[in-house]
């Protein structure tokens, strides 16, 4: 049976627990929104938990313009044994010595430490990073040698959290914040590589996406309690979110959006509360009352149409 819309246009957050994929998640928030439009913006891989944006409604549209660049997470690397999809749910390719100095809190700090900084890295060849119009991890299943290009990605931080033994195992937990784009299972395989060792990720946990963090997260029970008539109160700030400077419509204004009519706009306001006029080529999240109506960009001293809202996003804080 088709859904009906449930009049929701908004952008949430969830705690996507472990063993769904994000479709999975999404496919549950259809049903307990009621609501055939939703989309969501940075995949999880299933054994991986913590922030995914889903976009409601109209702010489906959204999921393009959010940039999410930088993710922190929190990941667990098991030394000994690499395995094909460079976490626990692969099948072991390598097994290795572990270096007893690698239980040393002191020198699993420093090596941590020292990862900060620009690097080139090879994803992992079961990706969803297309190959000659297929998914990489489709290639892999299918039993084919899958040869991904190395790609710039940036470490901005990495701190150890502890060390342990889990059945003897010996792991290491991290703290990472990455560039868009990183693959924190390529941290640990190379890891386990560079310390003459094997290793894979046997945890992970993504504590922020961009300027989304865990603690503004729903869980799906959260979310089924909630409901479609309750959920606008834990919508995120799509302002905040898309991180653009925002405008106030006036009447006038608001009736040149209406139709798609570009206008003059002398003044927009910052994240940090900063009134200037906008940049050329700038985009100005165009926002009324608690409602984003739309995101336009300066051309030439008038703001013109990029995508519009006419139902408006909730949220607007």
């Amino acid at each position: 049976m088709k859904r009906s819309s449930s009049g929701l246009n908004c952008l949430l957050a969830l705690d996507k627990p472990y063993g769904l994929t994000s479709h999975d998640v999404v496919g549950k928030a259809r049903r307990l929104l009621g609501e055939r439009r939703i989309g969501h913006a940075g995949t999880l891989d299933p054994a991986a938990t913590g922030v995914l944006v889903l976009g409601v409604g109209q702010a489906t549209r959204l999921m393009g313009m959010l940039t999410l660049d930088d993710k922190r997470y929190e990941a667990c690397i098991a030394f000994g044994t690499e395995t094909a999809t460079d976490d626990a749910e692969g099948e072991v390719i390598c097994t290795a010595e572990v270096p007893e100095r690698l239980a040393e809190e002191a020198v699993a700090a420093a090596v941590v430490a020292s990862l900060v900084g620009p690097c080139e890295q090879v994803p992992p060849a079961y990706s969803a990073i297309s190959v000659d119009g297929r998914r990489a991890y489709d290639r892999a299943r299918a039993g084919e040698e899958v040869s991904l290009p190395t790609r710039s990605v940036t470490i901005h931080e990495a701190s150890l959290l502890g060390v342990e033994r889990r059945d003897g195992v010996l792991v290491w937990r991290c703290a990472f914040h990455v560039s868009k784009g990183t693959y924190i299972r390529s941290i640990a395989r190379d890891l386990g590589r560079s310390m003459g060792t094997a290793a894979h990720l046997c945890e992970l946990r993504r504590t922020s996406s961009g300027p989304i963090a865990i603690d503004g997260c729903l869980t799906l029970d959260e979310l089924e309690q909630l409901g479609a008539s309750g959920v606008l109160s834990r919508a995120l700030d799509p302002v905040r979110a898309l991180a653009h400077p925002s405008h106030e419509l006036n009447d006038y204004e608001r009736e040149a959006v209406s139709v798609g009519r570009p206008f003059g706009c002398r003044t927009v306001v910052t994240a940090t509360g900063e009134r200037r006029s906008p940049n050329e080529g700038e985009r100005i999240s165009l926002v009324d009352g608690p409602k984003l109506m739309g995101v336009w960009e300066e051309r030439g001293g008038r703001l013109a149409c990029v995508a519009n809202f006419p139902e408006g996003i909730s949220g607007v804080r």
